[in-house]
């Protein structure tokens, strides 16, 4: 969901005192004193969330998971490989002696830590050291006081789901460990439980639409909608991989993976795939593995439906695959270390997650000194690792248009999502497929037509929302912020595979929304809080800078979006089967299971994708309609088309025709 650089004028708040993240992930200063303190950095912190309260000290025997991630050595080259495409995929072994640390600094930190009764697990890449032990142990290991918070609930909006209250443990000042140690220790994650991510799915809003049950259009009965019951098939067709298909690729012996911070519903992806797909279920494995324990049974709240469809997708498009389920408490060190286990298992070829958080969420805890840069660097060393072993990945953009800040920390900046923003991984947006159709609401009817795909941008609902509900344009936009998420990073630097291809640096927009009444967020970050509105805007141009997303784009609006199939609905008294579901989560891992069935065409892995598609993109013959025109018919809510350039910030390089990118790739 988050944040961006820009120079046309615009309030940008942490762009002007942000550094690119590559500037800012050094070493710990030197000490003469291998034995000093030294600040080392952790995760989100809970006491920069809005709202945050302190009730008391955490009990020193309450138990903690917390993993230490480790510097990448020689990381100058490896991300200079990442960025220019690898030649020759490491193994994990490889890998580990050459960019992992030292066997003799990981004794070291393991065994300060066991001083404290702390227990270690080190995991086969020399990067990630999960430890175990109790909050006492930690604080005593780390100088820190635990404290606990109660967190606020963040509503459901704009078809997102809602943020719960929690009551979590944090810290409220970085943690400190030898200097000899800290220089080698790039960041420390879990002395929160916060659960800070949430998932990129959207449905329809159900008060402007109704199920029509007397309709010979099953979608019409099912949603009060005709095209928002799509399947995989449609995605196949839509975006050519049945050309793969013909030539007898179904992905079989690959493995794809799922990232996921909520638990799958036993059965219901197979159940999807063998009675709503029409895919078979049979013949490979489905696996699921718990990550720190695990994320707790499966529940709509939690996010299972996430999880449901991310596996329904995936293993339904690539349907000779073995599918992995990676699923995980949703906190810091849940989230990387399931990245990090699917790169030190380095089983699946491709791996996806729809789970996401604001840069601006993140860069309030940088400018707090709560938190530092190296926390997202953590998460870029596991995607740098995916591109060394050949190992495709991809995050869903977010499902705020330009405006991501707006769904979690509550800004009204520009601003993209995190950690779809890593140079090191391809980040998933959004379109909207053509779809003719009505709302309905107290104030009467509203046709509303999409004649031709465009990038996802709810701006062309509000009229109709405004007459259906008779209010005003202003007030059914503010209720209704969907979109692809896209735009420039303020923590992430342009790589390399975007510095000459046309559209990355500047851009065309349709400023809608205008971000006005700037609030003091964290110490030095001021940003906006609200918006003024212009129904009609015109379009505009500016720059931009650091590394821009989305990469590539699929249909991603709920109102022309997919079915879902969650047992967990019925625990809130929903039908079990739904349609009208959307968002990138659903296009990470449609992507995610096309990869594993143009590897299987192929007979290799493709490994990341960002360096062959701009390559591509930027020639003659390029596999991707960019969807570059200008225009209020065209945006992600802020960001629209570039008119014969190949990138826009709205869509990326646009939507792909995969069996022609499949060629590309190999």
């Amino acid at each position: 969901m988050k944040k961006a650089r820009l120079s046309a004028g615009i309030v940008l708040g942490v762009a002007a005192i942000v550094t690119p993240l590559a500037t800012m992930a050094g070493p710990a200063s030197a000490s003469t004193n291998p034995n000093a303190p030294e600040s080392v950095a952790a995760g989100i912190s809970v006491a920069a969330l809005p709202g945050a309260t302190v009730f008391g000290n955490t009990p020193a025997d309450t138990p903690e998971t917390v993993s230490f991630i480790l510097r990448e050595r020689n990381v100058n080259l490896l991300e200079a490989e990442a960025e220019q495409g690898f030649r020759n995929y490491l193994s994990v072994s490889q890998f580990a002696s050459f960019y992992g640390q030292s066997n003799a600094n990981i004794s070291a930190l393991t065994g300060y830590l066991a001083k404290f009764g702390i227990k270690t697990d080190v995991y086969a890449d020399n990067v990630d050291v999960s430890a175990t032990g109790t909050a006492g142990d930690f604080d005593a290991a780390l100088a820190v006081t635990q404290k606990q918070y109660h967190v606020p609930a963040f509503a459901a909006h704009d078809g997102l789901n809602a943020i719960p209250a929690q009551n979590v443990h944090g810290i409220a000042k970085s943690p400190l460990l030898p200097y000899r140690l800290s220089n080698f220790v790039l960041a420390i994650l879990g002395l929160t439980n916060y659960g800070p991510y949430s998932s990129q799915a959207v449905h329809v809003n159900s008060h402007n639409v109704k199920p029509q049950p007397s309709s010979s259009n099953a979608c019409l009965a099912l949603t009060g909608l005709p095209n928002a019951c799509n399947l995989p098939s449609d995605f196949a067709s839509n975006y050519n991989l049945k050309g793969l298909y013909n030539k007898g690729a179904d992905g079989a012996g690959q493995t794809l993976a799922i990232v996921t911070l909520a638990a799958v519903d036993p059965g219901a992806p197979q159940y999807f795939w063998s009675n709503i797909a029409d895919v078979p279920s049979t013949g490979r494995t489905f696996t699921v593995q718990n990550i720190d324990g695990g994320p707790g049974a499966p529940s709509d709240a939690s996010g299972t439906g996430e999880t449901d469809l991310d596996i329904e997708q995936s293993g339904a498009l690539a349907y000779g695959a073995n599918v992995i389920d990676y699923q995980a408490p949703n906190t810091d060190p849940g989230f990387a270390d399931s990245f990090f286990t699917a790169a030190s298992q380095n089983i699946a070829s491709t791996v996806s997650s729809s789970w996401g958080e604001s840069e601006t969420i993140v860069a309030a805890s940088i400018l707090a000194g709560q938190e530092a840069s190296t926390y997202l660097a953590a998460f870029n060393e596991a995607f740098l690792e995916f591109a060394a072993q050949g190992q495709s990945g991809f995050l869903a953009a977010g499902d705020s248009g330009a405006y991501d800040a707006s769904g979690d920390i509550g800004t009204t900046n520009l601003s993209i999502d995190t950690s779809q923003d890593s140079p090191y991984i391809t980040a998933a947006g959004g379109t909207t497929l053509p779809w003719t159709g009505s709302l309905t609401g107290p104030d009467g009817t509203a046709a509303v037509t999409v004649p031709a795909q465009r990038a996802w941008g709810w701006d062309y609902l509000w009229p109709a929302i405004a007459q259906i509900n008779g209010e005003s344009e202003f007030t059914a936009a503010q209720a209704n912020i969907g979109g692809g998420g896209g735009g420039f990073s303020v923590l992430q630097s342009t790589p390399a595979y975007q510095q000459f291809v046309s559209g990355t640096h500047n851009f065309h927009a349709v400023q809608y929304l205008t971000p006005i009444d700037p609030e003091t967020v964290a110490p030095g970050l001021i940003e906006p809080t609200a918006w003024s509105f212009t129904a009609a805007p015109s379009v505009t141009t500016g720059h931009g800078n650091g590394r821009a997303t989305p990469d590539v784009s699929t249909d991603a609006d709920p109102y022309s979006g997919y079915l879902l199939y969650e047992p967990s609905f019925a625990g809130v008294g929903q039908p079990v089967l739904q349609g009208g579901w959307g968002g990138t989560s659903f296009v990470a891992p449609q992507l995610n299971g096309s990869t594993a069935v143009i590897d299987s065409a192929l007979g290799h892995r493709v490994g990341f994708w960002n360096p062959a598609i701009y390559a591509s993109a930027h020639g003659h013959g390029s596999p991707f309609n960019p969807l570059a025109t200008a225009s209020t018919s065209n945006d992600n809510l802020y960001y629209t088309g570039n008119p014969g350039e190949s990138y826009n910030e709205a869509v990326g390089l646009g939507t792909p025709n995969l069996t022609k990118l499949a060629g590309d790739l190999g």
